[in-house]
């Protein structure tokens, strides 16, 4: 029994170890590798931008120019299909994991040049381009985070897979889309056209770091791969370049992390902000036409635009930033306009024709609702004036048919019961007689007041204690 048991445990453990001999020979890449000498044979050949390499990069900048400036995505993605900027990056990477200084350099001074040339191009065309407004496209552009570190670096780690395996496919094109060095460089342009610093900081560093980590994963490829060195490298000087190096990496790491918080944070200020004028700015006569969130020199403010019923301003801004601080958004800077002035609307209007169609839609609502008010009005005023004419004019009738009757009062009375509180109108008439007044007459002239005044609910009362009426003359 023993001896079967311990049989089948030596058959479990010759499956498990084939199975996970199996499952690495998937991620077994040394039978599809070219060799280091055609690998970098084909890096140096991509390093230098002259002739036609430079006429392709001209014309793959003016296409993502023109892309970004009519915020068309295909086109952009075209632009970096064309571009040649890859080959001295990845170059850059060869030269500091085999310590080809000269290889580094030349690398350096081209893709130098090509960053030169290709913030003139785009600075060219933007400064005689009739749009300026920045697309949604060139503003994605200068937000550099965390997140385009982990593109680019897994991005130029494909892309180095791909140059040094025989089986190539379309990693290139990919990998030129994904790590995207393109738009930033266009970006920058528009931003030094348009004298807008925080446009051409924003995306020069954007493709700073692109150009870093695809390097950087170009340098660790090299190093797995475990490629030769240059046979006349400098020890103390290769130390150094990678040291630098690593700094360099370190440091872009550090600032896209800063940034990164940044970004969170102001999504996440956005979606507080959204929901509470959503949720918490919602009155019964007076909507919401317009509002922003922004932050600006570390500050926060809430734009709001209301239209309908003016409410008091005080006790309005009061209320809301006391709920500001319960939901998490004390310091926040509210802004609050009110009326129907489109001169107030438009300065916080960010698509004029959406608010404008919003303000006209609310407009109509309200004066459609004060229209049924003014209606409704007009019918209570319309039946006031009817009774009272109707009780004018019942007088002289009471007089013949009624002799005892000496005086009479009509009037609408809101009656209210003390304990449900539940408030009604009744008609009321009293009336002065000579005594005796009989019963029967008495249920003749309800009769005749019910009819007269179109009431089945009208009370009567008969000569009531202490009721003021007119002295006789």
């Amino acid at each position: 029994m023993a001896e079967e048991v311990t049989t089948k445990t030596s058959d479990l453990k010759l499956r498990l170890k084939k199975f996970w001999l199996d499952l690495l020979s998937y991620f077994n890449v040394a039978n599809d590798l070219e060799s280091q000498q055609d690998v970098e044979q084909s890096i140096r050949s991509g390093v230098d931008f002259k002739g036609s390499q430079l006429l392709v990069l001209i014309f793959a900048i003016l296409v993502a120019s023109l892309g970004l400036n009519t915020d068309s995505i295909p086109v952009v993605i075209g632009a970096m299909l064309i571009s040649p900027l890859m080959g001295p990056i990845i170059g850059m990477g060869l030269g500091i994991g085999i310590a080809d200084y000269e290889l580094l350099r030349r690398s350096f001074k081209n893709i130098s040049m090509a960053v030169l040339g290709s913030l003139a191009a785009s600075a060219i065309y933007f400064l005689i381009s009739p749009q300026y407004e920045g697309s949604s496209q060139l503003l994605a552009r200068t937000s550099p985070s965390i997140y385009d570190v982990f593109v680019a670096l897994f991005g130029g780690g494909a892309g180095f897979v791909g140059l040094a395996a025989r089986n190539k496919g379309q990693v290139m094109p990919g990998v030129a889309i994904a790590t995207s060095l393109m738009p930033p460089l266009c970006t920058a342009g528009y931003g030094l056209a348009t004298m807008q610093m925080h446009f051409f900081l924003g995306a020069l560093y954007l493709f700073f770091t692109n150009m870093v980590f695809i390097l950087f994963a170009t340098w660790i490829g090299v190093k797995i791969l475990k490629y030769k060195a240059v046979v006349y490298q400098n020890t103390s000087r290769n130390r150094r370049v990678q040291t630098f190096v690593t700094i360099v990496v370190f440091c872009t790491v550090g600032v896209s992390c800063f940034l990164t918080y940044q970004m969170i944070r102001k999504n996440l200020f956005l979606a507080k902000a959204q929901a509470f004028v959503e949720q918490q700015m919602v009155f019964p006569n007076t909507q919401v036409l317009s509002h922003k969130e922004y932050m600006e020199g570390g500050k926060k403010y809430i734009d709001v635009t209301l239209i309908g019923t003016a409410l008091p301003k005080d006790s309005l801004q009061l209320a809301m930033i006391n709920k500001l601080d319960s939901l998490g958004l004390g310091g926040t800077i509210l802004q609050i306009k009110q009326g129907f002035s489109v001169g107030n609307v438009t300065t916080t209007m960010t698509n004029p024709e959406k608010n404008f169609a919003e303000f006209y839609s609310i407009a109509q609502q309200e004066l459609l609702t004060k229209q049924t008010t003014i209606d409704s009005l007009r019918d209570v005023i319309r039946y006031h004036d009817w009774f009272n004419k109707q009780s004018s004019e019942i007088a002289p009738e009471i007089k013949v048919l009624f002799p005892a009757v000496e005086d009479i009062a009509v009037s609408k009375m809101m009656v209210t019961s003390v304990e449900h509180f539940s408030p009604d109108t009744v008609s009321m008439v009293f009336i002065k007689a000579r005594s005796p007044f009989l019963e029967r007459d008495r249920k003749k002239l309800e009769e005749f007041l019910r009819v007269r005044l179109n009431d089945e609910r009208m009370g009567l009362t008969v000569n009531p204690h202490g009721f003021p009426w007119p002295a006789k003359l």
